[in-house]
């Protein structure tokens, strides 16, 4: 199994920064794409931004030009720099990987940390 914890969320001013990161442990194989996913209130969970092994990085519109996606590969950790936030920024933020471990390859998700963008 592979488990997924993330950190960093909190309260944050409009326009202010927040840097989240995801740990994982467990009887990982191999790691594949990371990525991080959030949900506000009352809204499906959309795509953030995605990280490939080797580096390749893809935003949603929204976020693109704000937020930086990063990993670091030895330690197994994704990282999301959030830059001029906003309120519509407001939501759970959940870290995801693709990942081989003993019961094999499928996705993982951690709990969730939140973010909330209010003056």
């Amino acid at each position: 199994q592979v488990q997924l914890v993330e950190s960093g969320g909190g309260l944050v001013q409009p326009g202010g920064s927040l840097r989240l990161s995801c740990a994982a442990s467990g009887s990982i194989f191999s790691i594949y794409a990371m990525g991080w996913y959030r949900q506000a209130p009352g809204k499906q969970r959309e795509l953030v931004a995605v990280i490939s092994s080797g580096g390749s990085t893809a935003y949603a519109d929204y976020v693109a030009g704000r937020f930086t996606i990063s990993r670091d590969n030895a330690k197994n950790m994704v990282y999301l720099q959030m830059n001029s936030l906003k309120p519509e920024d407001t939501a759970v933020y959940y870290c995801n990987t693709n990942a081989r471990a003993m019961s094999g390859r499928r996705d993982y998700w951690g709990q969730g940390t939140q973010v909330t963008v209010s003056s």
